[in-house]
């Protein structure tokens, strides 16, 4: 997961690729919004994705442009595709991860990370740093090399740990040798550190993370919907996964979130996200516009309700 990309909005569905435009097509668009459940049923208990917690529009450019690459032009040709390929299975589970990403992506968001980094490495022996749906490993990366450059920063307090819910995207991770390609310009991106070489080596358009960068960082599976909380961290960055969740499950997202920060501990999201009024308690905003919240709280989070989904109270 992670920053989100990938299709677009104005990307032609599924369904208006079937032809249910009209009244007389009436029957056909039941029966494709009955396939489209069908598929989405099929990955959710079959696959182990969890389709029901993003927003349909979202579930539908992805597997929209997976039928277009397997020239399927319905909902049910397309499922049958699916069900019998395996190299198709895994092609609809890597196209529906979150897992556009990049290194220091909005720099004056990472600016505001920067005085965070500097304030808690005044104060802290270790430095703990949740870099949640990390995607292919950029931005807890990023974090690791921040720390390395700033001088206010302690390096060797500092601790990040990256998650997310794919396997390959964790795989690339934690190999840390990342490809340029035409419409990625890595350089561009690691541009935001003054000599970014000390901790990437560099040939040709292979970019390799150096040692000493990658012994601050750590990958591990998460499901910030169905696993329990992580404890003790001083910052938590989530950034633009939230767009993209049904509303229903953006509010338990939030409370692992909140459980998982000590008091006082930070949380960066994305810019174009906002923490839903009943979880503001939790938060007191530092910076508005880079969207940067501080945990508040009496500091016992057993007193918190577990409201996630499916869940049962905590023992």
């Amino acid at each position: 997961m992670g920053d989100g990309g990938g299709e677009t909005d104005t990307d032609t569905t599924a369904n208006g690729a079937a032809g249910t435009g009209s009244d007389a097509d009436d029957g056909e668009a039941v029966d494709g919004d009955d396939a489209f459940t069908t598929l989405l049923e099929f990955v959710e208990d079959e696959l182990a994705f969890a389709t029901s917690h993003y927003n349909d529009s979202y579930l539908d450019r992805r597997v929209s442009s997976r039928m277009r690459r397997t020239q399927n032009d319905s909902y049910a040709t397309y499922f049958e595709t699916l069900r019998s390929d395996p190299d198709e299975q895994d092609a609809l589970l890597e196209a529906l991860s979150i897992n556009v990403t990049g290194f220091f992506r909005n720099p004056d968001v990472w600016a505001g990370i920067r005085t965070i980094l500097r304030r808690l490495s005044e104060t802290e022996n270790t430095v703990r740093v949740w870099s949640a749906a990390c995607a292919d490993g950029r931005e807890p990366y990023s974090v690791s090399m921040l720390a390395h450059d700033d001088p206010e920063i302690d390096e060797s307090a500092v601790s990040v740990l990256g998650t997310d819910i794919s396997s390959p995207a964790l795989e690339t991770a934690r190999n840390g040798v990342y490809e340029e390609s035409r419409t990625i310009d890595l350089d561009e991106q690691l541009s935001f550190l003054d000599d970014y070489h000390r901790y990437v080596d560099v040939d040709g358009r292979t970019y390799r993370i150096g040692d000493a960068v990658k012994r601050s960082v750590r990958f591990q599976r998460h499901d910030l919907i169905n696993d329990e909380p992580k404890s003790g961290f001083d910052l938590v960055i989530c950034r633009n996964l939230f767009i993209y969740i049904d509303n229903a499950y953006k509010e338990p997202m939030l409370e692992t979130i909140a459980r998982s920060l000590r008091r006082d501990g930070y949380l960066v999201i994305g810019k174009a996200e906002t923490i839903p009024p009943t979880l503001k308690s939790a938060f007191d905003v530092r910076e508005a516009r880079l969207r940067i919240y501080q945990r508040e709280g009496d500091g016992s989070d057993a007193s918190r309700p577990d409201r996630r989904p499916n869940s049962s109270s905590e023992s």
